[in-house]
């Protein structure tokens, strides 16, 4: 048994170590850093984003006692506060990035040369899993901005004619959120996108608590929220490929510029017309279809569900609030996130499955989900001027198909998570009052 998994462990590395370099090639390909190059930068120069290397050092410590916790977590922050004293005193302030991180990215470093030197068997391979989920997260992010350069390069024409046509079935609801989140003014705009930026930070919270008991155990639960995340990082821009759409406030919108068809995003819906696929410019990634934030953020809620009541609160209002970001920011459709949640439960089951072993409720409703979101996708680009038309008929339709998805993943869920023993009733005992 344990040298298969050596096995499966190793061919992942391996997929992904290439992985990795196809898409440092590919960007180097249009003259930027790859993944791979703008990560090792960041060991040095300001990083992009300090809360995702925090958040990623605090996934790496599931693996540490809390007294490790502790020394690792005081290292970071002492990198961190070094740095900054240097860069005051050459008089040289971060302009673009984050003026911490650097140091939890050195802590993770750290953790990996002591795991490879310092460590052997199990407790070696338990620190490099801890590492590789740290890392995972970091990664992730990079090479998914490696994948929206590529979309931008690769995909001129765009489809969001067709959408803004299919989303009239939907009640346009992009526009209905846009004009919300305009009324709210600057503090709705900042705490929306606060919330929005910073979803890996929500996972990492979510993954904490369900990873909480590694470092006692000493070996990771079968799933958890970060398999699933990564996955639809994975699978997401394969999509995007396929289905090239930059969002109504790119398409129909001010940030479109001389590229955008009409500045009317979000004051008045686009006029129904027969769609044709239109040219854009190559910066603006065709980052839509399906949402991914609304993938990311369903996830979060659904693994949160088994927390204590904070937790679940918090998954529901992540969700919540970042649907109302991805519409009301005009970076969606709303046909986007119904296809979004469709794709997430279909993944979701997938992973779990490949984790407890396929049976036949597991096929059937990955096959269901895969077949709904299928039809979604070629509804949109092929029947869009009939759902415009009729939006009374394809509205309903097209929910009630994502409801049936959401219908099955319960009842699947339900049937797979076992079922809390009840308290045994002490029987009266005679002679008791």
């Amino acid at each position: 048994m344990r040298r298969p998994r050596v096995l499966l462990w190793s061919a992942a590395g391996a997929v992904t170590l290439a992985f990795l370099v196809a898409l440092e090639i590919a960007a180097r390909h249009y003259g930027l850093p790859g993944p791979v190059t703008t990560q090792v930068q960041e060991l040095v120069v300001a990083p992009q984003s300090g809360f995702l290397l925090y958040a990623s050092m605090g996934l790496m410590m599931v693996v540490l006692t809390w007294r490790q916790r502790l020394i690792a977590l005081g290292v970071a922050l002492g990198i961190d506060a070094v740095i900054a004293l240097i860069r005051l005193v050459a008089d040289a302030p971060v302009t673009d990035g984050h003026p911490f991180g650097t140091g939890a990215l050195w802590v993770i470093v750290g953790v990996t040369v002591i795991a490879l030197t310092r460590r052997t068997g199990p407790e070696r391979m338990l620190l490099l899993k801890g590492v590789g989920l740290g890392l995972l997260l970091v990664a992730g992010r990079k090479t998914g901005d490696t994948w929206l350069l590529i979309t931008s390069k690769t995909r001129p024409l765009v489809l969001d004619q067709y959408l803004a046509n299919a989303d009239r079935a939907f009640g346009n609801p992009s526009w209905a959120v846009g004009r919300l989140v305009e009324a709210t003014g600057p503090a709705g705009d900042f705490f929306l996108d606060s919330i929005y930026t910073q979803l890996p930070v929500a996972a990492v919270c979510v993954a904490v608590y369900q990873l909480r008991h590694v470092a006692r155990d000493r070996v990771f639960p079968g799933h958890h929220l970060v398999r699933t995340f990564l996955v639809i990082g994975l699978v997401g821009p394969a999509i995007y490929m396929i289905f090239p759409v930059v969002g109504p406030i790119f398409a129909f919108g001010s940030d479109g510029g001389h590229w955008a068809m009409a500045d009317l995003w979000p004051d008045a819906a686009v006029p129904v017309g027969t769609p044709h696929h239109m040219p854009f410019d190559e910066i603006t990634p065709r980052n839509c279809m399906p949402s991914l934030h609304t993938a990311w953020a369903t996830a979060i809620y659904i693994h949160s569900r088994r927390g204590p009541k904070f937790l679940r609160y918090a998954g529901t209002f992540w969700l919540v609030a970042t649907l109302a970001a991805t519409l009301g920011f005009g970076y969606h459709y709303g046909a986007d996130l119904v296809a979004g949640v469709v794709f997430t439960l279909t993944l979701e089951v997938g992973v779990r499955a490949f984790d407890r072993g396929w049976d036949r409720s597991a096929v059937l409703l990955v096959v269901h989900g895969t077949v709904v979101f299928s039809v979604l996708l070629v509804a949109y680009r092929y029947l869009s001027l009939e759902m415009a038309h009729y939006p009374w008929l394809y509205g309903p339709l097209f929910l009630l198909a994502m409801g049936s998805v959401i219908y099955g993943y319960v009842r699947i869920v339900r049937r797979w998570e076992p079922k809390a023993a009840p308290l045994a009733q002490l029987e009266p005992q005679p002679g008791m009052a």
